[in-house]
């Protein structure tokens, strides 16, 4: 089986501004539905171009796509493109307020849209008892998580509130940096047309790593045992992240992970240098490999995969090194991104379906044990034994 750790699912989902048209227009929830409608339809057209294979192949995250690659767990991922990059502010704006509820719905349409059409078939786990319950019966198990801490609101009261408010409601992990600085905590250059360099230089960020609300973040996660994800996180936001966690709980039993991430063979800094990799380590956390070609590549080939061959070979490498650092193969796991944005994707991993020849390769390569440790062991570990869920 398979555990995801980080996949688009609520991506390419089309929520319906049905009502009356005075409702839509007038009343505020009304018009929170309508704008909820034309923003997901803009970002599924983008995607037509940024994330499927091509215009017209579709989603790359589909629960057929799941069933037949053997994919038993999603964490699937709740992300609000146009507050993050909204047009209405100048950049490095603080968060909204109203940016939580928009989240909110877009975890209720994903679980409306599981429970109408693949109620046979798949699931949304709020808890480790109800992510057992679906694996039992042979469903997909989809977990909700984060993307971005702007999401959680623009003081630390507010983000307190927020954290609470998703552990209630089944959140798994929260990632709090994520593409541009919203005043949460610095963040790594993660976009793949552009140079680390270039990045810094048109998207410029302050010093430091965690602000107060990054930090009022970690200590409601902390509280609710909602996991710490370090992806996207520039090395300043990480070292006070680690700070603060050994404040916390000197005695290191708070696990951390990096979702959609890998090895830093190269320069960028999105990748996991081998000191975050050893504190990851220590708290019997995990690294979900992403499967994008930009950052997974770094510092290992120039040229892009084109072959399922070539990829499972960077695969390994970066299996091997973390394995090697860590001493086990504990703390690595898989974070496809798929539908995230990240095209082009690793040659012969186009789509869920493709994890089943994964899977296998694994197998054949690392055995049954550290085979099952990386592709759903490490995962389900941190899930069923530390996740708080509602």
């Amino acid at each position: 089986m398979i555990a995801d750790l980080h996949a688009h699912y609520a991506m390419s989902l089309l929520p319906e501004a049905d009502g009356r048209p005075y409702d839509l227009l007038v009343t505020p929830h009304g018009r929170a539905r309508l704008r909820d409608g034309i923003r997901a339809r803009l970002v599924h057209f983008a995607g037509r171009f940024a994330n499927y294979r091509d215009v017209f192949s579709g989603p790359r995250v589909t629960v057929a796509s799941m069933q037949q690659g053997g994919v038993g767990v999603a964490c699937s991922v709740l992300y609000s493109f146009f507050d993050e990059l909204t047009v209405e502010k100048p950049y490095a704006a603080a968060p909204e307020s109203g940016y939580l509820a928009t989240l909110v719905r877009q975890l209720e349409l994903v679980e409306r849209d599981i429970a109408a059409k693949h109620g046979a078939s798949a699931a949304v786990a709020h808890d480790p008892a109800e992510l057992d319950a679906a694996l039992a019966t042979g469903r997909t198990a989809f977990v909700h998580c984060v993307e971005g801490g702007f999401h959680l609101g623009p003081t630390p009261a507010d983000v307190d509130r927020a954290i609470t408010e998703l552990a209630r409601r089944g959140v798994a992990y929260v990632t709090l940096a994520h593409l541009v600085w919203r005043r949460v905590a610095t963040n790594a250059p993660a976009v793949p047309f552009l140079p680390d360099h270039v990045y810094r230089l048109l998207f410029r960020q302050p010093s430091e790593g965690l602000s107060d609300l990054g930090e009022a973040a970690v200590r409601a996660m902390v509280r609710e045992r909602v996991l710490i994800d370090l992806s996207h996180m520039s090395d300043r936001s990480v070292a006070d992240t680690f700070a603060l966690l050994d404040e916390l709980d000197p005695d290191r039993r708070v696990p951390v992970i990096a979702s959609h991430a890998g090895f830093r063979f190269g320069g960028q800094e999105y990748a996991i240098q081998e000191q975050t990799l050893r504190r990851i380590a220590e708290r019997g956390g995990v690294v979900g490999l992403i499967f994008a070609q930009h950052q997974l590549l770094d510092g290992l080939r120039h040229r892009k995969t084109k072959t399922f061959e070539q990829s499972f070979e960077v695969i390994c490498r970066h299996v091997d090194r973390i394995a090697e650092i860590t001493g086990s193969h504990r703390h690595v796991g898989l974070g496809s991104d798929f539908d995230g944005f990240i095209k082009p994707t690793l040659g012969g991993l186009e789509s869920m379906a493709d994890m089943a020849r994964l899977e296998a390769a694994l197998h054949e390569r690392y055995g049954e044990a550290d085979a099952e440790l990386i592709t759903s062991g490490n995962a389900l570990r941190l899930l069923r034994g530390y996740w708080r869920g509602a």
